[in-house]
């Protein structure tokens, strides 16, 4: 297994709940620090979903181990952001047994 190409600079975010001053949440996201990444595109889908087509494209995006319980390794439900681009992260897996690397298996959805 070849090492990955870690090109990509992505910010690792994470969601907070803050008081919206009308008695409900408001989520903001948070910076965790920068990870420099490598992208690797699945297969596409489409679908509608409140008048909008909505693209989803599956992402394996591979980041350094960092271990469990620090900041700067990625979680279910945390996102990356590249610029204006916003990747969901959904799972993480180690990519070797060394556990050297993580996979991200996330989405980044557009509307079209």
């Amino acid at each position: 297994m070849s090492l990955p190409l870690l090109n990509r600079k992505l910010m690792l975010e994470h969601a907070v709940r803050t008081p919206d001053q009308s008695g409900g949440y408001a989520t903001v996201w948070q910076a965790l620090g920068t990870l420099w990444a490598e992208i690797t595109p699945g297969t596409g889908t489409e679908r509608g979903a409140n008048a909008l087509a909505l693209s989803r494209v599956p992402l394996k995006i591979t980041v350094r181990a960092a271990p469990v319980g620090s900041d700067a390794r990625p979680g279910a439900g945390q996102r990356f952001r590249e610029g204006v681009r916003i990747y969901s992260i959904l799972a993480v897996t180690e990519r070797d047994s060394l556990a050297r690397f993580l996979i991200c298996h996330a989405q980044e959805e557009v509307a079209a």
